[in-house]
């Protein structure tokens, strides 16, 4: 696009140009008039054009300072659109979306802070309605893995939200093309606070524990993870109804809570 700085290695920046994805991007986002949107790494304003044409309001958040600049002046027709030059990772939320403000989150992530970003959302205490975003493929699946599959992402992520895989996405819909190819996500956020989340760095703890050893069966890698004697996991796990020869990424998350309860239990 003509007037804006070429792309930046260190900064990970693949922009998007195949409208196809744009607009499922859109569909995705369920855009109404009524909406306000925070967009993370407007890139050079294909996605944010399309937003501004549908929402009431886009906050778009630039890290790349001259980028940042250059979209003032190219988007300085639509009167809907405000450009941030900050870091979504580090971002004050409540700065630029007013407390009790709904609002939704879409972005082209790059690759490099993809998992910050998406996760500092969902635990916001002022989370968006909805989020919609690209990432990487492998990034993507792990973060809504079923049981079989699970990671400690898929479980971080899917304690806050119900995460839904959209379209796969060739790296030929970027410029420079990436060496991977991406999909688009979205997340619904949980609105009600999850009873788990009052304990969840202790539960996290469990958690690691269990994933501390992947390959080994859950009794081992909770008996290391977590310097518990192997009489008392498998007490553990008999008590949470859970096989000692399952391996943690086998384990929903409504197993993981059980387990914990019991685990509080026995301290």
């Amino acid at each position: 696009m003509a007037g804006f700085p070429r792309p930046k290695k260190v900064m990970g920046q693949h922009f998007l140009t195949d409208r196809r994805f744009v607009n499922q991007i859109i569909g995705c986002a369920e855009i109404s008039s009524k909406d306000v949107i925070v967009e993370i790494g407007p890139g050079k304003g294909v996605l944010t054009k399309a937003l501004a044409e549908r929402a009431h309001r886009v906050v778009a958040i630039e890290i790349d300072s001259e980028l940042a600049s250059r979209l003032e002046t190219s988007l300085s027709k639509y009167g809907n659109v405000s450009i941030i030059n900050g870091d979504g990772r580090r971002l004050a939320i409540e700065s630029v979306i007013p407390e009790g403000q709904s609002y939704k989150f879409v972005a082209n992530l790059p690759y490099y802070a993809a998992t910050p970003i998406v996760q500092k959302f969902l635990k916001s205490q002022h989370k968006p309605d909805l989020m919609a975003f690209m990432i990487q493929r492998e990034v993507g699946y792990e973060m809504a893995a079923k049981p079989g599959k699970m990671r400690l992402l898929s479980i971080a992520i899917q304690m806050h939200g119900k995460p839904k895989i959209i379209c796969k996405v060739p790296p030929t819909a970027f410029k420079p093309v990436p060496k991977v190819t991406s999909v688009i996500m979205q997340i619904r956020p949980f609105k009600q606070i999850q009873p788990l989340m009052e304990y969840e760095e202790e539960f996290f703890r469990l958690v690691r524990a269990g994933f501390s050893a992947p390959r080994k069966q859950l009794k081992n890698s909770l008996s290391g993870g977590l310097g518990m004697s192997s009489v008392d996991v498998g007490a553990l796990l008999k008590k949470s109804n859970i096989d000692v020869k399952r391996r943690a990424e086998t384990v929903s998350i409504s197993e993981w809570d059980k387990m914990f309860r019991i685990y509080r239990s026995m301290d």
